[in-house]
């Protein structure tokens, strides 16, 4: 097999470059054949220094995922860049695109590092759980100082090039096109110079402020996670001892987190997530419709987010409403929302414009004419849903796709009121829809193939994380959700307060409990609005107008700052239910409330997979990953009832009652 390294000679000065599309991962092959050019260059009297670069749109990104899970195949890369740092000849990097990860380790391993102003450096192992594994903890903070190397290693963010040559990491900015004769002309520059700068040999004094400050302003977002504790360490172990102990230190933490089940759960929603744009029974080379222009019924919160998605993807966007002031309050929203992020330094001026210029607001449903695809986004009433279908059948063009924003209703209902019910299907954005990474795609019954292709694929323009769904109340997301709110209502009757159960699902690492999420979203939201009529906990703080944060006052008081506390008015109406009820009282444990409220969210997992209402277990992980906030580090649902064990969360459902799904009894969940 051809090997992905070339070697060039320029002169005295060797040139490796990889080409190994589309990333010029580090796979064994690109190991190997770096591995043998850096000893030809080291053995040739007449060279007198080299450069590595890459051809394509990037330099080294990273490793190869496709070697994840199997033995290393020699050499290892923190061998490799040992011998890259080892050369007595200057090795420079000449970096554009990103370096990432390992491609951050081979570049910190040469002695001199060039880049293109428009390059970013990084290390985003974190976000897999893990760490720099090949002495990038040890000398990242030897060349760039331990506050950025706290940063980069812990958050797993990039750093631009410009920020990157601040620190010291690069040590010149070369033309954008012209990186491999500048990285050539700084090669013949520096040949003679000694002795040379290995990152390795480099000393560090250390820097307890940063690391403190560090660790206070990220306290909030690493909650949870082991592998940014592990990272600091390992920074931190950098300023106290030699390098060749600092290695030994990181590769001990490498191995702790590789084998370990957070890492293990971030590696699985990885990969989930590039298997939940597939789909199993629609041919990846389908021909897709062209999406050129996309209208959407409706300008209020949901109308509005789902329109800045396109706006922000360059693509043109017709809204609809029926009062005027309705559409002029959406169309202010979603300029002022733009404007935010422009005031961020997120967005220029000019894209606000730009934006804002593809918008097209209108109160007549005929200006959907001309659309590709129409999203009707009104609120939750299937006769309405019904009526906009029906109006859209008559003016929308043929070959257009027609979806509703539903969370809960039947799409194949809102199909049947057309005479193309091939063309319908159901694109349920979460809330804030222009924030939210989730969109959950319904397919009908008579969903036709490319209709569930195309916006699969649009998925992607518009920067969401798109996962199949099949019809059924609630789809995944609410049909889990479900059956955990009915548990933890039950036990509010039965002797928990809404603290606890709050308490216990932030600890379990979810962003808020069922009562908190409840305050934030509306008490109010799908009460039935009559004050006399109170046949639950929910229905008595409604009609007192406990509606939540936006009143001050939901399960719990807020202040100005919306800052909770317990509520004794609350207290009182939990225990009148549970004297009106006949609810006996017992200790509740936070265990009880994990089975009780998470289990039956798997329980309904696997029944959805047994409905084939979703098309594998790892889409049902992503969808609560990126639509609830479930902790990453748990892999989703379904993977941490995996790692539980199926036998003890079948014996706690059975425990508490529950009919169990069969694939769960016998571990047949796939």
């Amino acid at each position: 097999m051809t090997s992905p390294i070339r070697t060039e000679r320029h002169g005295d000065v060797l040139v490796i470059i990889s080409d190994n599309p589309p990333v010029n991962a580090l796979g064994a092959a690109v190991r190997q054949g770096l591995e043998a050019a850096i000893k030809q260059g080291v053995a040739d009297a007449s060279i007198h220094a080299m450069v590595i670069r890459c051809d394509g749109r990037t330099f080294f990104a990273g490793a190869d995922i496709t070697e994840f899970g199997k033995p290393m195949q020699d050499p290892p890369l923190p061998a490799l860049v040992d011998m890259i740092e080892a050369s007595d000849k200057p090795v420079v990097a000449a970096i554009h695109g990103t370096a990432l990860g390992g491609g951050c380790e081979v570049a910190l391993a040469c002695h001199y590092r060039v880049a293109v102003p428009s390059a970013k450096l990084g290390t985003p192992e974190v976000k897999l759980g893990l760490l720099p594994g090949a002495g990038g903890t040890q000398r990242l903070p030897r060349v760039a100082g331990v506050a950025l190397a706290l940063r980069m290693t812990a958050t797993g963010d990039t750093i631009s090039a410009k920020q990157a040559a601040d620190a010291g990491l690069i040590d010149k900015l070369v033309g954008e096109d012209s990186l491999a004769a500048d990285a050539l002309a700084f090669a013949n520059d520096i040949k003679g110079h000694r002795p040379l700068p290995r990152a390795s040999e480099k000393s560090l004094a250390p820097d307890p402020e940063a690391v403190a400050a560090f660790q206070k302003a990220n306290a909030r977002k690493f909650r949870g996670f082991d592998a940014p504790a592990a990272n600091i360490a390992c920074v931190v172990k950098a300023t106290e001892v030699p390098y060749h102990e600092g290695v030994q230190f990181e590769r001990t933490e490498f191995m702790r987190l590789m084998f370990g089940t957070q890492s293990a759960a971030q590696r699985h929603i990885f990969f989930a997530e590039r298997q939940a744009s597939k789909i199993d029974d629609v041919p990846a080379d389908t021909p897709l419709r062209p999406i050129r222009r996309v209208g959407v019924i409706g300008a209020g919160t949901m109308g509005g987010g789902i329109s800045m998605n396109f706006l922000s993807a360059g693509i043109p966007v017709t809204i609809v409403e029926m009062a005027q002031d309705a559409l002029d309050r959406g169309t202010g929203v979603i300029r002022k929302n733009y404007e935010a992020t422009a005031a961020k330094g997120r967005m220029k001026p000019e894209q606000v414009e730009a934006a804002m210029g593809a918008l097209t607001p209108t109160l007549s449903f005929d200006d959907l004419a001309d659309c590709d695809l129409i999203i009707e986004a009104v609120y939750e009433n299937m006769d309405v849903k019904k009526d906009i279908f029906t109006r859209l059948d008559q003016i929308a063009k043929q070959g257009a796709i027609l979806a509703s924003n539903t969370s809960y209703l039947d799409i194949n209902e809102i199909a049947a009121c057309t005479a193309r019910p091939q063309d319908v299907l159901g694109m349920h954005f979460f809330s804030p829809a222009n924030i939210m990474k989730l969109l959950e795609v319904v397919r009908g019954d008579k969903t036709a193939p490319d209709v569930l292709a195309t916006v699969m694929d649009l998925a992607k323009k518009i920067r969401k994380v798109a996962v199949v769904a099949g019809v059924t109340y609630g789809f995944i997301g609410n049909r889990m959700l479900m059956p955990r709110q009915v548990e933890a209502n039950k036990l509010l009757l039965e002797g928990a307060t809404p603290e606890q159960i709050d308490r216990v699902h932030v600890e379990f690492g979810m962003p808020m409990g069922p009562f908190q999420m409840a305050d934030l979203a509306g008490v109010d939201i799908g009460w039935h609005r009559d004050p006399n009529r109170i046949e639950n906990v929910r229905d008595a703080l409604a009609a007192e107008g406990r509606w939540g944060q936006k009143r001050q006052a939901g399960f719990y008081d807020y202040d100005e700052k919306r800052t909770p506390s317990p509520s004794p008015r609350v207290a009182e109406i939990i225990k009148e239910w549970r004297e009106k009820t006949g609810t006996p009282q017992h200790e509740i444990t936070d265990q009880e409330i994990v089975e009780r409220t998470l289990y039956p969210m798997v329980n309904e997992g696997a029944l959805i997979l047994e409905e084939g209402k979703a098309q594998r277990a790892s889409d049902i992980d992503v969808v609560w990953i990126y639509g609830y906030g479930w902790p990453v580090y748990r892999g989703g649902p379904m993977f941490w009832a995996k790692t539980e064990g199926y036998d003890k969360v079948v014996a706690g459902l059975e425990r508490h009652g529950f009919t169990v799904a069969q694939s769960l009894k016998s571990g047949a969940i796939k």
